[in-house]
């Protein structure tokens, strides 16, 4: 077997390299260690301490405890899950049928078409004409009010229908010849030969959804109805005076700041458990759907 050998220059390079990206890989993971090994410490201990922290400070759940305490949690976590596969799915449907739309040639009017929706990501009728239109169509108050009005966003349909022109059009061509429809095409051809760019599109919408709070908190009045990520915003910003309730201003505090930890762990930890099995098309995905083959 041939080594090639290497000059002390490359080997330097590679030495510094290697070291500035340790750095860089410690400088970002640093902070969500810190988090999580915060909402595992005692407390008080946790207030006390300064500096750096690697590892829990007596370790506890007890700011574990005081968010799972909420009794609306369960339902947030019903009501996100919900979201999720509903959502997505019916995004991906629809961001699908008009990416292929799109991408098609000889489409009748598709550059004033293409231009009104790129128009509409600087331009819009505002917050509240847009809430007016959900409540005279019954859609306040419900689930489906945080999916139908926002099932296609506008960036990631252009990001997919630049990954459907990559596609080589012999192939619909063949299909049309045979006999098969749009539809067939789309769903039998064209989906099949694009998963790595609709493994993107399930990651950025499914962030989206998961990290929603804004319109859930306008148009969803019934706590039992409110997804996840309002839960927990209320929990973190109310967590001194649900922690303190009948103790010192100190202990309330101490508390307080562990609460918070726990809720951003709790709010974080599903995506980041998600993200490791899309990650394989995550760069392909973004390529194809940036560059047209």
């Amino acid at each position: 077997m041939n080594h090639i050998k290497r000059t002390k220059s490359e080997l330097t390079f590679d030495i510094f390299n290697y070291f500035l990206l340790t750095i860089v890989a410690v400088m970002t993971l640093y902070p969500m260690w810190y988090v999580v090994v915060s909402s595992f410490s005692n407390t008080h201990r946790l207030t006390a301490h300064s500096g750096v922290l690697f590892w829990p400070l007596d370790f506890t759940i007890e700011a574990y405890q005081h968010v799972m305490r909420n009794p609306n949690i369960i339902s947030g976590y019903r009501n996100t899950i919900f979201l999720l596969v509903a959502g997505v799915s019916w995004s991906l449907f629809m961001t699908s049928l008009g990416a292929y739309f799109l991408s098609r040639k000889n489409v009748m009017w598709k550059n004033l078409i293409m231009f009104l929706i790129v128009f509409q990501m600087f331009f819009s009728g505002g917050m509240i004409p847009f809430f007016l239109t959900l409540q005279r169509l019954r859609l306040t108050d419900t689930l489906w009010g945080l999916i139908l009005p926002f099932s296609i966003s506008t960036f990631n349909m252009i990001i997919l229908r630049t990954g459907f022109q990559g596609i080589p059009e012999s192939l619909e061509e063949a299909a049309l010849i045979d006999g098969a429809g749009h539809l067939r095409v789309l769903f039998r051809i064209i989906v099949p030969l694009s998963k790595a760019i609709l493994a993107v599109m399930i990651l950025f919408y499914g962030v989206s959804i998961w990290n929603g709070w804004f319109w859930a908190s306008l148009i969803i009045q019934r706590r039992e109805m409110l997804p996840l990520q309002v839960i927990l915003r209320e929990i973190l910003l109310t967590s001194g005076a649900i922690a303190g309730a009948g103790g010192a201003a100190d202990d309330a505090e101490a508390i307080a700041r562990s609460v918070r930890m726990a809720t951003i762990v709790v709010a974080t930890v599903p995506m980041l458990t998600i993200y490791p099995f899309l990650q394989k098309h995550f760069t392909r995905g973004v390529l194809i759907g940036a560059v047209k083959g």
